[in-house]
């Protein structure tokens, strides 16, 4: 196989969520490849280390402060992009939150705002890059970031399971509606992967537990092995991919009950 087909030359990409963790990894990633990355976040300033990053190592980049939960924010993020680097055509749908509460004393402004950030927001920004793509007539990939309990439910977790099952659906359904435009919609699952979120329940001696009695690799994930199946969907090399989950869990799913 020609390994210039996970090259990313001459393509313009935008990550939600790139101010830490997997985020600014997909983001080095991405730029890694060759692409144009704008990178996204609530919190700007953080990007602006990010940026200096991927210019540090020969790629471009611009930060952009961008609410997933507004519309207005979204266009303008896109407008901008568009006017920096061109039409994006690798998306990323990566914000996300955790939060975990027990489901009877959860009030519905935490359920709500759940679906907000890590469910609606990869609809409303995956229509704004369809919409976009489409009035050019470019192809294009959007990869929408799920988890292993979108596919499976946790204590406590409730909202978050939920949300994410909605992105696998919502992969699946775009990439039926999208596929006749060019535009493939995939996503990945992630397991268990140290990240500002969960840092310290894995930390813990509980965390470590579970680790060792549910991951059958018994480890949690190294980011970097997250790195292949983004450039796979992201590039031609996973051109005839689409409705795709792939699963990067060191066997969790596979455990039994």
């Amino acid at each position: 196989m020609n390994p210039e087909r996970f090259s990313l030359q001459g393509r313009n990409a935008l990550v939600t969520g790139a101010s830490s963790g997997l985020g600014w990894h997909f983001s080095r990633v991405l730029a890694d490849a060759g692409a144009a990355v704008v990178v996204t976040a609530r919190r700007l300033e953080r990007l602006d280390a990010l940026v200096a990053q991927i210019e540090a190592a020969g790629g471009r980049a611009l930060a952009m402060a961008m609410d997933v939960t507004d519309s207005g924010s979204i266009v303008e993020a896109f407008d901008r992009a568009e006017a920096e680097f061109g039409v994006i055509d690798v998306l990323v749908n990566n914000a996300g939150i955790g939060d975990p509460q027990p489901f009877l004393k959860m009030a519905e402004a935490a359920w709500d705002g759940m679906m907000d950030v890590n469910l609606k927001s990869a609809w409303r920004i995956g229509q704004e890059a369809s919409k976009r793509l489409v009035k050019a007539g470019q192809p294009g990939s959007i990869i929408n970031i799920s988890s292993i309990l979108g596919l499976r439910v946790g204590s406590q977790l409730s909202h978050y399971a939920v949300a994410k099952a909605g992105v696998v659906q919502l992969t699946r359904a775009l990439a039926l509606e999208l596929a006749r435009h060019g535009i493939r919609v995939n996503s990945i699952a992630p397991g268990y992967f140290c990240t500002e979120m969960n840092q310290d329940f894995f930390a813990s001696d509980q965390g470590r537990a579970y680790i060792d009695q549910k991951v059958p690799m018994r480890r949690l994930g190294n980011v970097e092995e997250l790195s292949g199946p983004l450039l796979l969907l992201a590039s031609d090399a996973g051109a005839f991919m689409t409705g795709t989950v792939i699963n990067v869990d060191g066997g969790h799913l596979n455990n039994a009950l």
